[in-house]
């Protein structure tokens, strides 16, 4: 039976690109790393200058529909005044002790139409009641109450696997308890994940990447990985994470040189949103509280070479005529195009397994040629090819499971200017 995507999913699908913010007592700690076991004190978080409005406002500028930040990274540092520990921003300097990140966080992102995610770390290596699972299910759900009823709506609750692999939770429980919480809610990576891990913190989606899967994995630190639904799968579709600098997520002195350049931006578009799945681009606030400047201009060149490449299309779905699985499209005059970009109507669930983009018009006698051929196109496949000059072009679906509903046909010609 095919799956089929709940509206919501499909709603985050729409998305397509976020940013992820890894912000916390780490931050105020350079040099340290996941598990090493050094002490920290909340005495040390203290970022005078902290401005939410400054993060929401960078990445809405880029085009991000969502942010995700950490409330609880695998340190167990509180980014809001959680009474279940004494680790946490309850316990510091910063507003006298009196402030909370996830406040300020979710109020910006609500000021700026921004969708809400805050990631919690499942895994708390210090947490003295980790090694008794029912105590620490216990101790788990009262901390995730707090945010999830404390803060308005949540959009996203990010799982991360990290730390995770040999402890046994009771999922069916806390998960339960977080949707009795939040029906709306949409769940990462595990429990009772709505959407998954692509598998790396590249980047990077493989081809095809399809939206019904059986497995997923669920951390970089294992191969095991976790069946999800029946013998048909389930509808899980895959967000990408990588680091808007090389190493760190979160902020660091010591790799401002690292950031990214925007033809490897564009790369990790392409390898993520290109094929189908959602892209969440990591910036770490620094120890002001704010996007440093470096990652802050890229973000917003990378933010202005989608919009350049692809706000205008020449030709639109309107423009095609629709004979069984072939898509036609007869240009006014001869024009040169380099992109083609195609969406599937993913509300029945997915159709398309394998299709061919042709130069020209369907010919009649004469040799086709194929200027691009693919495999899944789900929420979106963006099809990069040289520039050419083509008076019509002709979309085939040459392998399908059921009736191939398109919901998008755009075409373009993105090297009017080229990007350096």
């Amino acid at each position: 039976m095919r799956q089929v995507p709940t509206p919501r999913q499909l709603e985050y699908q729409d998305w397509e690109f976020g940013v992820f913010l890894h912000f916390g007592i780490r931050t105020f700690y350079e040099g340290h790393v996941d598990w090493d076991g050094k002490p920290m004190s909340p005495e040390a978080f203290n970022p005078t200058e902290l401005d939410c409005d400054q993060w929401v406002s960078a990445a809405g500028d880029a085009g991000a529909k969502y942010m995700v930040l950490t409330a609880k990274h695998h340190d167990g540092f509180a980014n809001w005044p959680s009474q279940c520990t004494d680790f946490s921003v309850a316990q510091s300097p910063w507003r006298g002790g009196k402030g909370d990140i996830v406040r300020e966080f979710t109020d910006a992102c609500r000021r700026q139409a921004m969708k809400i995610g805050l990631y919690y770390s499942p895994a708390e290596w210090k947490n003295p009641n980790y090694a008794d699972p029912k105590m620490y299910d216990d101790y788990f759900i009262r901390q995730i109450s707090e945010i999830l009823t404390g803060y308005g709506q949540i959009d996203i609750l990010w799982f991360d696997g990290c730390g995770s692999e040999n402890h046994q939770y009771d999922w069916p429980r806390i998960c339960g308890e977080i949707r009795r919480m939040q029906t709306d809610l949409l769940i990462f990576n595990m429990g009772d994940p709505d959407f998954r891990w692509v598998g790396n913190e590249e980047g990077l989606a493989p081809m095809p990447c399809w939206n019904t899967v059986r497995a997923v994995d669920f951390s970089v630190q294992t191969v095991q990985q976790e069946t999800v639904g029946d013998d048909d799968g389930k509808w899980l579709p895959a967000e990408c994470d990588c680091r808007m600098r090389q190493r760190n997520w979160f902020y660091s002195d010591a790799d401002v040189h690292t950031v990214k350049g925007l033809g490897e931006l564009m790369g990790l578009y392409y390898y993520s949103v290109g094929r189908g799945a959602n892209l969440l681009l990591n910036i770490g606030p620094d120890r002001r509280g704010l996007l440093p400047a470096p990652d802050t201009a890229r973000l917003g060149e990378f933010g202005r070479e989608i919009r350049r490449r692809f706000a205008n299309p020449l030709y639109r779905t309107h423009n095609f005529k629709q004979e069984g699985n072939f898509w036609e499209c007869r240009f006014v005059e001869p024009l040169r195009i380099d992109h083609v970009v195609l969406q599937e109507d993913l509300s029945g669930g997915e159709s398309v397994r394998q299709f061919r983009i042709w130069h020209g018009n369907r010919p009649h006698g004469r040799t086709p040629i194929c200027l691009c051929e693919g495999r899944s196109i789900g929420h979106k496949a963006i099809c990069r090819f040289p520039p050419v000059q083509a008076g019509g072009l002709h979309i085939e679906i040459t392998d399908a499971d059921g009736e191939v509903r398109m919901r998008s046909i755009e075409v373009f010609n993105t090297s009017a200017t080229e990007l350096r």
